[in-house]
């Protein structure tokens, strides 16, 4: 681990003490490189962008985690859909300590303009769910199983931000009703791909069309 992302590590380490208080806000953020000792200036050399780098990096951090916990558990000889929701559960479950900070981060994505940075955040930890999961596609198949599992990945975190069930019960149950149902839907997808393809070809109506006319 370089020098600089040790300071980052430890700088979020330190504004996570804060933001449950102050929010994912550049007071929190000066809080934490003054717990560290550091130079004022220290935190805008390190998160060049303030908050909004903070926040991205937060992110990257616990999908590492994630990544980090599936890799200790013996999850290649499950289903993919076990796979996928024991990720996403060692996801959550890293970030449990830091729930107030979650409720706050979601709540900092929700401004205006901030939207993106969400979605991209998302994004990428979808990724890294699949590629935990064991997910090596580089076809269609890759961008569908991401756009399925975002919206579930997202709609979880929000039922586990408000679950006060033991152990969050509750939570793991309606994550794997969640991953039951998108997984059905790449079935359907090919059933559809299948009809399709029995379908008489577009270019080949064109062409009887167009002789048609011609004739005419």
């Amino acid at each position: 681990m370089t020098d600089l992302e040790t300071i980052r590590r430890d700088l979020l380490d330190a504004a996570l003490t804060h933001i449950p208080f102050d929010g994912w806000t550049p007071r929190a953020l000066a809080a934490a490189a003054g717990d560290l000792g550091l130079p004022a200036d220290a935190a805008a050399h390190v998160f060049p962008r303030g908050v909004a780098d903070l926040a991205a990096y937060f992110s990257a951090e616990f999908d590492r985690r994630m990544a980090a916990e599936l890799g200790r558990q013996e999850v290649a000889a499950l289903p993919v859909r076990d796979r996928v929701a024991r990720a996403v559960r060692a996801r959550l479950e890293a970030m449990a300590p830091h729930l107030e900070a979650v409720r706050r981060l979601a709540a900092y994505h929700a401004l205006p303009g901030r939207n993106i940075r969400a979605a991209r955040a998302v994004a990428t930890t979808v990724d890294a769910i699949w590629r935990a999961a064991g997910d090596t596609s580089t076809d269609f198949n890759y961008y569908t199983k991401r756009g399925l599992l975002a919206p579930v990945y997202a709609a979880t975190i929000l039922y586990w931000l408000s679950d006060e069930s033991e152990g969050h019960q509750e939570t793991w149950a309606f994550l794997d009703r969640r991953i039951a149902e998108i997984l059905k839907i790449p079935a359907f997808q090919k059933r559809i791909v299948g009809l399709a393809g029995r379908l008489p070809s577009p270019a080949r109506l064109l062409q009887r069309y167009r002789r048609g006319r011609s004739r005419a």
